[in-house]
């Protein structure tokens, strides 16, 4: 639609794994590497891992764009199936005839087909895509086919494919004999921000035209803020972008724009389903500011300003009564210390009070009788100096 207006060939962001876009970010060439070395090596099991939209499958059609002549790939994208139905799809790939035949029979077919291939210097690959879906009693199936093997090599290699909940099935105690097997161990990891960029341009230039459009540095970090540097997200945004500015018969990108993108698609609840960046490996400065559109972007901005008006109102407003409940508390408190004093002063003056007269009846009962007598009991004695 907007190709012809910005000089393009074809459209740069479409979500089609198309191996002829793969761009070879740090993490993509690292298991690019480490699948051909995997391959040519003959090492048995690959496991390559990667979350949605991180390219995992346009980095397997990649490499089966560039095999050589020698390797014969066999991949398997339907993973929810009984172990019947899976060989079966393995030697059907492979060309060997499987219909009506039993799981025993499919298996001999397969060794004879493996030893044929090698004995011919071929390498035969089976890719499992989707590998999460699994279940273990087809892992372990998986597994025995890897038991193909001649006294000093695998006959078959085996990539496994899926995204991360794949390591947690692998994880699990009955698939220990399968995870020791496992020799390459791969993730595709989500592009940094300068490989979000590089990412942009390498795909304009391969649709034609590098320079279709200009975005402002602020434009760019919006879209690795919001996509997380996942490259499917990446082509979502950007393909809006292109489709608006070919609206506004504009080249130029600025961040306003991405952000009122950002906002019509609803990104972080559509996309992300409102989960928070900060739950996953993003660091806080790559986290995305809520999304508002153009139109309702003052009316937000006075209506924020008016609730940090009146929280900073209410705060004045609290710290004014609790100096005053303070103060109020504070002279209570002097009171009361104040009456406890007094009290204590007058009860230790009549004690006093009470001793002296004590003493001084015990002195005049001594001077009356010329020695001593038995005396009252000191409540006996006040008794009857008061009366009571």
């Amino acid at each position: 639609m907007y190709e012809a207006y910005f000089n393009l060939t074809t459209k740069p962001f479409e979500l089609l794994p198309n191996p002829d876009f793969i761009f070879p970010s740090k993490s993509h060439k690292r298991a690019l590497m480490y699948l051909d070395y995997g391959i040519r090596e003959r090492a048995g099991f690959i496991l390559l891992t990667g979350d949605i939209g991180t390219g995992k499958t346009t980095l397997i059609r990649n490499m089966m764009q560039l095999k050589d002549e020698r390797t014969i790939i066999s991949r398997i994208f339907n993973t929810r199936v009984e172990p019947e139905q899976l060989l079966a799809m393995i030697c059907h790939d492979f060309g060997i005839p499987a219909e009506g035949r039993g799981k025993v029979a499919l298996l001999n077919e397969l060794n004879d087909y493996l030893i044929e291939q090698f004995a011919r210097g071929n390498r035969p690959v089976l890719i499992i895509d989707e590998a999460q879906n699994l279940s273990v009693d087809l892992l372990e199936d998986i597994r025995l086919l890897s038991n193909l093997e001649t006294s000093d090599t695998k006959l078959l290699q085996i990539v496994l494919v899926g995204q991360p909940e794949l390591r947690d099935v692998l994880a699990l105690p009955q698939l220990l004999q399968l995870r020791q097997r496992i020799s390459i161990n791969c993730h595709i990891s989500p592009l940094s921000r300068e490989e979000t960029e590089g990412y942009i341009f390498h795909r304009l230039e391969r649709a034609g035209n590098r320079n279709a459009v200009a975005f402002s540095s602020d434009a760019l970090d919006i879209v690795y803020r919001y996509s997380r540097g996942i490259p499917r997200l990446v082509n979502i945004i950007c393909d809006f972008i292109l489709l608006s500015a070919f609206a506004e018969q504009t080249t130029e990108i600025p961040g306003e724009m991405v952000r009122d993108i950002i906002g019509d698609l609803d990104f972080e609840n559509y996309y992300w389903g409102g989960a928070d960046a900060s739950t996953s490996e993003r660091s806080p400065e790559t986290a995305p500011p809520a999304p508002a559109r153009s139109g309702e972007a003052a009316e937000l901005v006075a209506t924020l300003r008016a609730v940090i008006d009146r929280l900073e109102s209410l705060e004045g407003d609290f710290a004014r009564m609790s100096r005053g409940v303070l103060d109020e508390m504070s002279e209570k408190v002097v009171s009361l210390e104040n009456a406890f004093r007094f009290h204590v002063d007058e009860t230790d003056s009549h004690i006093s009070e009470i001793r002296r007269r004590i003493e001084k009846n015990q002195n005049l009962e001594v001077g009356t009788t010329g020695d001593c007598q038995p005396q009252d009991s000191p409540k006996g004695l006040l008794k009857r100096m008061f009366g009571a």
